[in-house]
């Protein structure tokens, strides 16, 4: 008997295609990594969407906008400057809406997230980390010259793409504020391109102004200091490890008025709380989810809290994508980082040879 495709409509549970998942990720609720503070603390896990990070939201977004305005011609090709995790996910909207993809990438990304990228079909160029901004050979610098050069091309340039921070305004901040049936006290999210952390700021603000917005920094970041002062400070300027926090310019997406303060955080902490999220929550979170726990975990040892917070911690993507760095012991040997401040809770986790 042949088989006969039903049509969509006629069923129920499934989607026309892979964006249809984009949004709506779970709330889960901390139980172990925040015994002894006050209040209580949850995870938002965008490692739900499709693209398994929040990157999704934005790429879509701007694709859809840039469709919408008649920018984008079939056949065009889709620029963008990524440390890993846009990056994936524009290729991803581009395979589904028939573009071709191109890539500019910091060196400091790691093998697996290159790899993840080529597997989507996206033509990667490896750029240098450790230059500035407008040296001609950053990934900020590259991609332009590719979108100039390239016929038929848009540049997504979610730095200072401002709909990087309305897709969040849309989508997360509801979300987050629907999620908690209103009671958020606190957001604490990392900021790269601050997309993520001021576009759902922007929402629950509006909502209740009360509500404190924490934006994490690295070490090696000008981004506190700038929000304190106004003021780029190039002696703050130096190599860091975590990928898609932190920056050596100002990004136009960033809505510092909407951030109450900035934490800072260094890489070593970063990592170990990453690992003991896993450990203790049974969450493969990625580097920056662990971040902006340990910068939960500082703002309780100083008093932040109290029985009353409801606190959201942004996690950003999945821990699958550091598989070589953060989770991996060898990688934290190079970088002389002790495993053994995690209280022993790596014990368990073993492999013995059968022979």
């Amino acid at each position: 008997m042949p088989f006969v495709r039903k049509n969509i409509s006629e069923m129920t549970g499934t989607y026309n295609n892979v964006l249809e998942l984009i949004g709506d990720t779970p709330l889960v609720r901390l139980n172990k990594i925040n015994q002894d503070i006050p209040g209580e603390a949850y995870a938002k896990l965008e490692c739900y969407n499709p693209g398994h990070s929040t990157k999704d939201r934005i790429a879509l977004h701007i694709i859809e906008e840039a469709e919408n305005k008649g920018l984008l011609k079939p056949g065009a090709t889709i620029v963008e400057t990524t440390s890993g995790n846009t990056g994936f996910s524009v290729a991803m909207v581009s395979i589904v809406k028939g573009y071709k993809c191109i890539l500019a990438v910091s060196d400091k990304t790691k093998a697996e997230k290159i790899s993840f990228l080529k597997a989507m079909g996206a033509k990667v160029f490896l750029c240098p980390a450790n230059v500035p901004s407008d040296d001609p050979r950053s990934y900020y610098e590259v991609a332009k010259r590719i979108a100039a050069e390239t016929p038929n091309s848009v540049y997504i340039n979610q730095y200072f793409n401002q709909g990087n921070t309305e897709a969040h305004y849309l989508t997360t901040g509801p979300e987050l504020w629907e999620q908690t049936n209103g009671k958020v006290t606190h957001v604490i999210g990392c900021t790269g391109t601050g997309g993520t952390l001021t576009g759902s700021a922007q929402f629950l603000k509006e909502k209740n102004p009360d509500i404190q917005i924490i934006g994490v920094d690295a070490f090696g970041s000008i981004l506190k200091k700038y929000h304190e002062t106004g003021e780029v400070d190039p002696n703050e300027i130096y190599p860091y490890r975590i990928e898609g926090m932190g920056k050596n310019l100002v990004p136009g997406a960033l809505d510092f008025s909407v951030v109450d303060k900035f934490v800072k955080v260094t890489d070593e902490e970063s990592a170990y709380r990453t690992r003991e999220i896993a450990l203790k929550e049974g969450i493969m979170a990625g580097y920056t989810s662990g971040a902006a726990t340990q910068a939960y975990k500082q703002l309780a040892a100083q008093g932040e809290f109290d029985e009353n917070s409801v606190v959201v911690i942004l996690y950003p993507d999945h821990g699958s994508r550091y598989m070589t760095k953060v989770f991996s012991d060898e990688w934290m040997n190079e970088e002389g980082f002790n495993n053994s401040r995690l209280n022993g809770l790596e014990s368990r986790a073993t492999v013995e040879h059968v022979k």
